[in-house]
């Protein structure tokens, strides 16, 4: 089956870096495109950064340029790399992968950024 495993949230304070990490299982990793939501209380889901099978990436306008999303097929493994962090994006941030019509989600992992 497949799975996705976020590691890498925390309470990082303005301005500072996190580095998230999103593990794949159970599908051919180099032919999936990736994808990083989040999800701030109250507000609804929205995409953050995607990154095809081929490499090519994009990226939410408010994120763009203070976040890079990379992969690494060897690992099978999605990165978001996020700098220069605002409290605007604490957020539950989630891994996301379409296999044959189907979503499948991580489980979150946690951002904190204080002011």
């Amino acid at each position: 089956q497949v799975q996705l495993v976020e590691s890498g949230g925390g309470l990082v304070q303005a301005g500072g870096s996190l580095r998230l990490s999103c593990a794949a299982s159970g599908i051919i990793f180099s032919s999936n495109a990736m994808n990083w939501y989040r999800q701030a209380p109250g507000k609804q889901r929205e995409l953050v950064a995607s990154i095809t099978s081929g490499g090519s990436t994009n990226y939410a306008g408010s994120v763009k340029g203070r976040f890079t999303i990379s992969r690494d097929n060897a690992k099978n493994t999605v990165y978001l790399q996020m700098n220069s962090l605002k409290p605007e994006d604490t957020a539950v941030y989630y891994c996301h992968t379409w296999l044959r019509l189907v979503a499948y989600w991580g489980q979150g992992t946690q951002v904190t950024v204080s002011s």
